[in-house]
């Protein structure tokens, strides 16, 4: 039986034999079929070929087989020093990835929307950014006008929260059961002012009795919410009323679908003047307020907040954080008059 010996080699196994009877006459067979490994035999074959070639097939074929799985672990190249600590990390970063896919179900939980008054979102945008930073619990807010935001909780919106302009309208999504009433605060007020583009000619106007705000604007138009639906056009319409100034004005009046689109109106000089809330007049660098409205020439403004009846259970914490002092601080330095005893 030929002898043999196994060496490392790329890609191939060759076969060399050199007796005059092998099988495999006067030269070199090379199979590419097994890695890695190299086997050279030697030695003489019976010269009877015919006889002796399924026999000797046969040898050959265990012979060769038998010689991979001899030496294929032993010639399989040793994993290095810097090998080994990788393949380590490459466990560990497949292990952490297993655990960190089961993490987003669980971060979707800890999510809220909340729907807010337009006017309120400089304020309540930096309130939500700590209320993150404290929980980790995210805040998606949508803002527009009161009015918008109780008919898309009326049609099934999503929202967690309702931070209304005026308790009209907290009152109506209340009538339409999507408010947990029990949950409900008045938790803040604000007033309403006249403004002016900020290099108008326009200053310090009395407004009280007599007060003639059609002939103020000339030739320009007055900027407000929809005084059918928006609660600052309410507040405005009725203090105009009260002081005998809205039948000679409305005709002037561009009517805005909320307070900050009024208020964009004033700044671009597309109105001579417009009315929003103070708070909106104080983050506006483009228009600076001309006259302020007293108290009680309109409805008290009162800014109820509650959570609706599909809420998820993190509202009630985000609710209580509005009452904290931490929002306090917050809600004063943008102008807004906190309405409740801060909870801590």
């Amino acid at each position: 039986m030929p002898s043999c010996a196994a060496t490392a080699a790329a890609t191939s196994v060759t076969i060399t034999t050199d007796g005059p009877g092998c099988i495999l006459q006067g030269g070199a067979a090379t199979f590419t079929s097994f890695s890695n490994l190299t086997i050279v035999c030697f030695g003489d074959m019976p010269m009877d070929r015919k006889s002796l070639r399924p026999m000797a097939e046969r040898r050959f074929r265990r012979s060769l087989y038998s010689n991979q799985r001899l030496f294929v672990r032993a010639i399989r190249r040793p994993r290095t020093c810097m090998e080994r600590p990788m393949n380590r990390l490459a466990g560990l970063f497949l292990t952490l990835t297993a655990l960190f896919a089961a993490v987003p179900a669980a971060a979707q939980d800890k999510a809220l929307t909340v729907f807010a008054a337009a006017s309120m979102k400089n304020a309540l945008d930096e309130i939500d950014a700590a209320y993150t930073a404290k929980t980790g619990v995210k805040i998606t807010v949508s803002y527009a006008a009161s009015s918008a935001l109780a008919k898309q909780i009326e049609q099934g919106a999503p929202a967690d929260v309702f931070i209304s302009a005026d308790t009209d309208w907290m009152d109506y999504a209340t009538a339409k059961k999507t408010i947990n009433e029990a949950s409900r605060v008045n938790l803040l007020g604000n007033s309403i002012v006249l403004i002016a583009p900020k290099d108008s000619k326009v200053d310090n106007v009395s407004i009280g009795a007599g007060f003639d705000l059609a002939k103020l604007a000339g030739d320009g138009r007055i900027a407000t919410g929809d005084v059918k639906s928006v609660p600052v056009g309410k507040y405005a319409k009725a203090a105009l009323e009260k002081f005998g100034a809205w039948q000679a004005a409305e005709p002037k009046f561009a009517m805005a679908e909320s307070v900050r689109a009024a208020l964009t109106l004033v700044a671009r000089g597309e109105a001579a003047l417009g009315i929003v809330y103070s708070t909106d007049a104080k983050v506006e660098p483009g228009v600076r307020i001309v006259g302020t409205f007293p108290a009680d020439s309109h409805p008290a403004i009162v800014y109820p907040v509650a959570a609706t009846t599909t809420a998820k259970p993190e509202a009630s914490g985000y609710l209580a954080f509005l009452r904290s002092t931490a929002a306090k601080n917050i809600l004063e330095k943008y102008g807004f008059k906190f309405l409740v005893s801060p909870s801590t």
